[in-house]
């Protein structure tokens, strides 16, 4: 397997194999990786791994589960991996739907080899965008996991403005200890202000995941 600064992996599901081995053929020539799919179900079989830029050649119109369906489902699953879509008839709807789906690119048959390798380009581009944005916030959330259950309710409560005065009483405790609290939780989210640690709180949804529950306070 490539490194991350490696040319990238390319999957093509397509029923096609004529198409599948040329494609494989070109793209291997020009250095990426690749395996191929004849149905979405081999390819959810062998859920493609996102420790490298990768991408997804898929085709939309292919037995059983089809190009569109697949894209759902690789949603569900959290998937993140730039899909670009291939067709031998452009359908406009499909087209517009698999877009807004997130797609990264639709191309009809034949595709133009330069058409195809720029449009791969723009996918892994993608794809090691949102796998770094990914895994700084994998880093974030870890720092938040060594937070002692009292550390936890006490950044909950700061974060929305609380004074140390509000978090003693709120959590029965001094000031005193709310504020000692306070600098472990700065220390262990290594931030330097308030301001900082409101922003990773947004970033990795802490809001949304404790909105519904009411006060930070009486979710512990």
């Amino acid at each position: 397997m490539e490194s991350r600064d490696g040319p990238g992996f390319v999957h093509i599901v397509d029923d096609d194999e004529s198409f599948r081995s040329a494609t494989e053929r070109h793209l291997k020539q020009a250095g990426y990786e690749v395996a191929t799919h004849p149905s979405a179900q081999h390819l959810l079989d062998r859920l493609a791994t996102e420790r490298v830029p990768s991408c997804i050649l898929l085709d939309v119109r292919i037995p059983g589960l089809d190009g569109p369906t697949l894209q759902t489902r690789l949603s569900e699953l959290g998937s993140t991996l730039p899909i670009i879509f291939l067709t031998g008839h452009l359908d406009i709807p499909i087209a517009v739907r698999a877009i807004k789906a997130g797609a990264d690119d639709f191309l009809t048959k034949p595709v133009a080899s330069e058409e195809l390798l720029r449009a791969i380009e723009r996918a892994f581009a993608r794809h090691r965008t949102s796998s770094d944005l990914l895994n700084k916030l994998d880093v974030l959330r870890a720092r938040v996991a060594t937070l002692t259950p009292r550390e936890r309710q006490v950044f909950l409560l700061i974060i929305r403005g609380n004074t140390n005065k509000h978090v003693a009483r709120a959590l029965g405790g001094t000031e005193r200890t709310i504020k000692a609290h306070r600098q472990k939780v700065m220390e262990k989210m290594q931030v330097q202000s308030l301001a900082e640690l409101v922003s990773i709180a947004e970033r990795i949804g802490t809001f949304e995941s404790t909105s519904s529950s009411g006060h930070a306070a009486s979710t512990f």
